[in-house]
């Protein structure tokens, strides 16, 4: 059947617009009571459940007939299924998942997180996507924000508004899904774009191409993970359990040899969920501001730790060095991790591959869609060590409550088990080569809140709503700075769709003078016409700026941006990789200027789903 193409309504509800940006960097009056979980976390029995690792994808191999590998193939379908994620004998939970044909099996795999794609650098993937949802949405989907919308629902139905459940139906059904691979260097039209997403039953967005989509792997290896992107939906899809990781390899990567592999190597996604008594999961059905957006919250935390599918889980691990591709998968809480023995660790990588150099840390700031490639050392401790992974980070961060040193504390625990101890190989001093980049212009941005009676209705970037005109078009090769001044309470975890960039430098500056004289220039937000770009200059600028963090001197995608800071960052529209670029020079396989475009935004989900999301389009 042809798909539909609708194009959602693009208006925002006449209400919104009269009301005032936040004028301090704290939020209002606190939320309104809302319904809470039923399942007591500390009632959840910790170290039961196993720390699984994801299996991997099997790939149809296509050659080109004298035995060259011309790509991998892949079919994944976007299903829902049971899952014992608490552990037994407390009910199992209903989630979303990624189904598929996996390695040493002839059953197809249904997990959350879904399998693992082991793609080389150098062999393209072909991935087909398949929405089978049906039925209704787990969670309340908001039709006043501005959303995927399949059925052109008005985005300011007619009060009174029902309460969740049952929701609105129109908003319920069918189910908007589409799939991004964070990280990737890929052309917009396979990008997972919000507006590409299409349904079980063959409506499509409006910038809808197709379910099938090609990943060049032309990039360095790194850690990348998969993940639902719908327009307005992406916190209640990924809350379902849509996502997954994406390992890049090099054939002819040298670090790769001496680091711990096979069972030694394990991919760490770690999501906070709360649950109910029969075991489904909780999400928060009342809007803090519930006259104007009646389910929207500004960020959700739940209330226990969910670690690859499973809560508190316990790792068995033998005494000798352990490769963790660390994930922040959570919708909105950051994690400051640290061991509880007080034990150093090395962190090797990050968004987009190694570290210019080994760096040794004793905790670890991780924003949600980051990632942290760590190694941890457990051949000196003997046999029946007990060593637990902390979380000490405020949510939300980096000033608001402390978590549970009984509860959202803990994140997981490792056990020594008797075996042969093994001496982790020495690493080189120097990982990676990280080229300078030199910006050729600056970017001003800002990051705003709109405010209602009792806290943010809306987070904005620059300003400005989603579907605003485009207003960054940089030039394909070009190496841009982009400054980010955050007016807001929180720290936002910023990532840009097909680049990675570096961090420069973060500084403070006086949040309240700007904001006073960027409204003067511009009114108040939502702006309704283009942005008037406010430079940060020294009148505004306190103290030194100070250099990233060790751990930062590499190749991000997601990277925070602090309270009352500006943070800077370099951005090259061009492959990792490219040596001597020059602006208007394409040296992507692929065209970056075709298709619908890609998107910067905010990585709490909460945020990005109530306009914290822009579009930018690479021009030739």
């Amino acid at each position: 059947m042809k798909a539909k193409r609708l194009v959602p309504r693009l208006l925002p509800p006449a209400a919104l617009l009269a009301l005032p940006i936040s004028s301090a960097v704290s939020h209002a009056a606190p939320a309104p009571p809302v319904p809470a979980p039923t399942l007591d976390p500390k009632t959840i029995a910790k170290w039961v459940n196993q720390l699984p690792k994801p299996p991997v994808y099997q790939p149809t191999v296509i050659t080109d007939g004298v035995g060259n590998v011309v790509r991998h193939e892949y079919t994944v379908t976007m299903s829902r299924f049971m899952e014992q994620i608490l552990p037994a004998p407390l009910p199992m939970t209903e989630v979303w998942g990624y189904e598929g044909a996996i390695v040493g099996s002839a059953v197809p795999f249904q997990g959350s997180p879904g399998a693992t794609f082991e793609a080389t650098r150098g062999i393209p993937v072909q991935a087909k996507w398949i929405n089978s949802i049906t039925g209704t949405h787990k969670f309340p989907v908001d039709p006043t924000l501005h959303w995927a919308n399949p059925n052109m629902m008005p985005m300011n139905p007619p009060q009174p508004w029902p309460p969740f459940p049952p929701g609105f139906p129109a908003a319920q059904s069918p189910v908007p899904l589409v799939t991004h691979l964070h990280g990737g260097e890929v052309q917009s039209a396979s990008d997972g774009h919000p507006d590409s997403w299409f349904t079980q039953s063959g409506l499509t967005g409006p910038a809808y191409v197709t379910d099938t989509y090609t990943y060049p792997n032309a990039q360095p290896a790194t850690t990348l993970w998969y993940h639902d992107h719908a327009l307005g939906i992406t916190r209640l899809n990924v809350m379902s359990g849509l996502a997954g990781f994406y390992l890049l390899r090099d054939s002819n990567d040298t670090i790769a040899p001496l680091l711990p592999s096979g069972p030694y190597e394990i991919p760490v996604v770690i999501q906070d969920r709360s649950f109910n008594l029969d075991g489904s999961l909780f999400f928060s059905s009342v809007g803090i501001n519930p006259t104007i957006h009646p389910y929207w919250q500004p960020e959700f935390f739940g209330n226990a730790i969910m670690v690859n599918g499973k809560v508190w889980p316990n790792l068995n691990v033998e005494p000798r060095q352990y490769r963790f591709r660390l994930l922040n998968g959570s919708n909105a809480r950051f994690y400051n991790l640290a061991l509880s023995n007080k034990q150093t660790f090395t962190q090797i990588g990050s968004d987009g591959g190694y570290l210019k150099a080994p760096v040794v840390m004793s905790e670890l700031l991780i924003a949600p869609g980051e990632r942290a490639d760590v190694l941890i050392d457990f051949s000196a401790l003997p046999a029946g060590t007990t060593v637990l992974l902390t979380n000490n980070a405020r949510a939300p961060y980096p000033k608001g409550t402390p978590p549970d040193p009984h509860t959202t504390g803990q994140i997981m625990q490792f056990t020594v088990v008797a075996a042969p101890v093994v001496a982790p190989a020495p690493l080189p001093a120097a990982l990676n080569t990280i080229p300078v980049l030199t910006a050729a212009c600056t970017r001003t941005l800002t990051l705003v809140e709109v405010m209602g009676p009792a806290g943010p209705t809306e987070v904005l970037l620059d300003g400005q709503k989603w579907h605003m005109p485009v207003s960054e078009l940089p030039r394909v090769g070009s190496t841009e700075g982009w400054e980010i001044v955050n007016l807001t309470a929180d720290t936002h975890p910023i990532h840009l769709h097909l680049v990675q960039f570096q961090v420069v430098s973060r500084q403070a500056f006086q949040a309240s003078k700007y904001l006073k004289d960027w409204t003067a220039l511009n009114g108040m937000a939502p702006l309704m016409q283009p942005t008037v770009v406010l430079p940060i200059f020294a009148g505004y600028l306190q103290g030194k700026p100070s250099a990233p963090a060790p751990n930062e001197l590499g190749w991000k995608d997601t990277f925070k941006a602090n309270t009352g800071e500006v943070a800077r960052i370099s951005v090259r529209f061009a492959p990792l990789d490219a040596t001597t670029v020059t602006p208007g020079q394409n040296l992507y396989p692929f065209d970056p200027t075709a298709g619908p475009g890609y998107v910067w935004h905010c990585h709490i989900l909460d945020h990005e789903d109530n306009e914290m999301m822009r579009p930018y389009r690479v021009t030739p």
